[in-house]
């Protein structure tokens, strides 16, 4: 028996989701990665391997995620992606793998842009 209510439709999940989810964890994992590479252990490398992912997760969860506590159109939500992705690529750079800031951060944008003209349309 579903619990699913019948005239309720059910929100669709295309392969783009699926990549935006996967770019947001990639996004978060890297920001903590840096942290701890590219500052002096333990202080404060501990500090900005957790602050950082930290930071990027509230500010998704209050802007980005479907149950955003803030409702903001979709141009707010472009900059905020905008800004985690960015510091994403920036900290792949930073830590010396500029092929994967350039590819993370190419993916990302068409992922975007797919995701923005689909909200905008």
């Amino acid at each position: 028996m579903s619990n699913a209510v019948p005239n309720e439709p059910q929100p669709r999940i295309g392969p783009n989701d699926v990549l935006r989810f996967f770019l947001e964890l990639f996004a978060f994992v890297t920001l903590g990665i840096w942290g701890f590479v590219a500052f002096p252990l333990p202080w404060p490398g501990v500090l900005i391997g957790l602050g950082a992912p930290a930071l990027a997760i509230l500010l998704w969860a209050l802007f980005n995620s479907p149950k955003a506590v803030f409702k903001v159109d979709p141009f707010g939500q472009a900059l905020v992606e905008i800004a985690v992705f960015s510091a994403a690529a920036l900290a792949w750079w930073m830590m010396g793998q500029p092929v994967v800031a350039v590819v993370f951060a190419i993916v990302a944008a068409v992922s975007g842009i797919l995701h923005g003209r689909k909200q905008l349309g």
